[in-house]
């Protein structure tokens, strides 16, 4: 499997070489069923395209390209730098590497989001980023579930919640890729238009 290959056009979103090459690194340190599973377990939070096999990579590739889309408009996109906007797409092309955890569980892991940047802090000595880009991509990825970060049966908040504007636009990103309402077309891996 060339995990590489399932996010080609979205790595190239990200402007900086080194971060792209951070970045195809990280993503082979993913396991194979993220590339395989639907977004979600019970088929109840994501829409039609996100659901079957291949579903979590779709359901990634639709919050992505809503990022990549509001980050080029100068309205939107204006207030991030563009290492802030690589730090985006790379917390969105990540945010759900560990979703049924490390290894393959049935349902989704509540606490994912912590597993992904535990992973990546674990392999920082192989990236070129610095210790605070890394750090501030993790907490994106940490805090991307946003208000839903309770866990009803730890009976507890678990995750934290958005505060920047990176990781509040982040949520925004996977919240909106995650609406049932949206129907977006896909040829092979690549949304089209």
């Amino acid at each position: 499997m060339n995990k590489i290959n399932y996010f080609k056009n979205e790595i190239n979103y990200v402007k900086d070489s080194s971060r792209r090459k951070d970045l195809r690194h990280l993503i082979s340190l993913l396991p194979e069923y993220f590339f395989e599973i639907p977004a979600s377990s019970t088929g109840k939070y994501h829409p039609d395209f996100a659901q079957g096999e291949g579903g979590l990579v779709r359901h990634t590739k639709v919050a992505v390209r809503i990022a990549y889309e509001l980050l080029n408009n100068n309205t939107v996109g204006a207030k991030f730098t563009d290492k802030d906007k690589d730090l985006i797409i790379m917390a969105l092309i990540l945010h759900d590497g560990l979703k049924s955890g490390i290894d393959h569980e049935k349902y989704t892991r509540f606490d994912h989001p912590l597993l992904v940047s535990q992973l990546i802090q674990e392999h920082a000595d192989e990236l070129s980023m610095d210790i605070d880009d890394i750090r501030k991509m993790c907490s994106m990825i940490e805090s991307h579930m946003g208000e839903w970060n309770y866990d009803k049966y730890a009976k507890k908040e678990v995750l934290p919640k958005p505060r920047t504007a990176e990781q509040r636009f982040v949520h925004m990103c996977d919240a909106l890729a995650s609406k049932k309402f949206l129907d977006v077309k896909f040829d092979n891996l690549n949304i089209k238009g």
